[in-house]
């Protein structure tokens, strides 16, 4: 006696697709919201940034209070003669104000900058003031110019130390000018810093414009 066993053919056999939505099982079903409402999360934690910018724009108030100290006490010294003043005294007392500017302009960079590529549009498009470089800050763009700023700090630095360097190793160097005292080494580290902030500020430069290159399409 032979028995007979009918096996069923692959080729035609087929998977039945419910036509009914709620005929889908419940964990396949739910997986698209579940990534989807993840995503939203995600995205939306960048909002987690806007107080760190709070932060910055009152810190950029108290370097409005400090440069506006320091003007009053230098108007006093020269009118009302308060301290006895030279040329060198009056040039450091206004290299330290173009500090402050200096300063205050590299938060503005970083508060706008940051805010407009990490958070949110800053939708002034149509404001008569707004920053010419806002419409096509990106990453890269806001990179040199921090960069920028740096190094224009760093100057204002370098200045007021070659403002004494010339009585370094003079018997009368106690640092009467700045109220410091510099070294050749100082200095010399000074230089050192200042010359690789530059040599930073070039490299970013030419990974920006090498990136251009290689993506055209998101030239500003």
């Amino acid at each position: 006696m032979t028995s007979s066993h009918t096996h069923p053919d692959p080729s035609t056999s087929t998977t039945e697709i419910p036509d009914n939505p709620s005929d889908v099982p419940s964990p396949v079903r739910d997986e698209p919201a579940r990534r989807g409402a993840l995503g939203y999360v995600i995205f939306a934690s960048r909002w987690l940034q806007a107080p760190l910018y709070l932060g910055l724009i009152v810190a950029q108030l108290l370097y409005v209070i400090v440069f506006l100290v320091e003007l009053w006490h230098l108007t006093e010294d020269v009118l009302f003669g308060l301290e006895e003043l030279n040329e060198a005294k009056i040039m450091l007392a206004v290299l330290g104000l173009i500090d402050v500017v200096m300063i205050a302009n590299l938060l503005i960079m970083v508060i706008m900058g940051g805010y407009e590529i990490f958070v949110s549009r800053l939708r002034v498009n149509d404001h008569p003031d707004q920053p010419d470089w806002l419409n096509h800050v990106n990453a890269n763009v806001l990179k040199v110019k921090l960069a920028i700023s740096i190094i224009s700090i760093s100057s204002i630095h370098l200045l007021r130390t070659f403002i004494e360097v010339g009585n370094i190793g003079a018997p009368s160097s106690n640092g009467d000018v700045t109220g410091e005292t510099y070294t050749s080494e100082g200095v010399f580290w000074q230089v050192m810093i200042h010359l690789a902030f530059i040599v930073s500020a070039l490299a970013l430069a030419w990974i920006d414009k090498m990136s251009q290159q290689y993506h055209p399409e998101q030239r500003p």
